[in-house]
């Protein structure tokens, strides 16, 4: 498709794949800039000028920076999805649903499973209080998309849209990461095995390559696990 000159910046987190995974959709050409964010290159100078916030992913299209994987992806969708391939026009009913579903996953579940991550897996000190708290909200949030899913085949209505990537990069993570059994919500995990077969979800989730299997990442989620569970817990001090 012609007219964009859009560079992403990112790293393969549920975050970032879901700005790779919209311009795969799209069939947008973009350039890839890989950042690493273990580096804090996130956090240098020349990129809060494309992103203020110091997080991945931003874009720049031409001379326009857009941050915020909300924003991003409502705004590629916005301009360049005119055949509505994964979106549906402005002004309708289904797209005040789908900017709705988007909001839930940017103010619902990615602050809340982000938290748990970071207790579950990366925190320096062991707090089972917040572990609970943090998966307990995580698993209510999927009761939420649960519901929803019973009685529609995607989340904004009949067809995929970015509502559904927006919620899918988190909730296809939950099991690895948290050991959540999406068994516990079978329409959900109907609908994440069905996006998980898209073509454009499996090329957009590997942006940029990280040569690592499931397999590996799984056990690298194995063994941060078992090293929290090692700590003190934290509560009792």
């Amino acid at each position: 498709m012609s007219g964009s000159d859009i560079t992403l910046y990112t790293w393969p987190t549920p975050n970032g794949i879901k700005a790779s995974i919209t311009l795969e959709e799209l069939g947008l050409p973009y350039k890839t800039e890989g950042m690493n964010i273990s580096t804090n290159i996130q956090k240098e100078e020349w990129y809060l000028k494309i992103n203020p916030n110091g997080r991945i992913p931003a874009i720049l299209d031409g001379t326009q920076r857009v941050f915020e994987t909300g924003s991003i992806l409502m705004y590629l969708a916005d301009k360049y999805d005119t055949e509505r391939k994964i979106s549906y026009a402005p002004g309708t009913p289904e797209y005040i649903e789908q900017t709705s579903w988007v909001m839930f996953q940017t103010g619902g579940i990615g602050p809340m499973q982000g938290q748990a991550n970071h207790f579950r897996l990366h925190a320096q000190v062991r707090s089972d209080y917040a572990i609970k708290r943090y998966i307990n909200e995580t698993k209510r949030l999927y009761s939420v998309l649960e519901y929803r899913l019973k009685e529609s085949a995607y989340l904004a209505g009949s067809k995929y849209t970015i509502a559904d990537i927006a919620n899918f990069t988190w909730v296809r993570a939950g099991p690895a990461s948290l050991e959540i059994d999406l068994s516990e919500f079978p329409a959900l995990k109907k609908w994440v095995e069905t996006i998980d077969q898209r073509k454009a979800v499996q090329t957009g989730s590997n942006v940029p390559p990280l040569n690592r299997s499931p397999e590996e990442m799984a056990e690298n989620y194995k063994k941060s696990r078992a090293k929290i569970d090692a700590m003190d817990n934290s509560d009792l001090h």
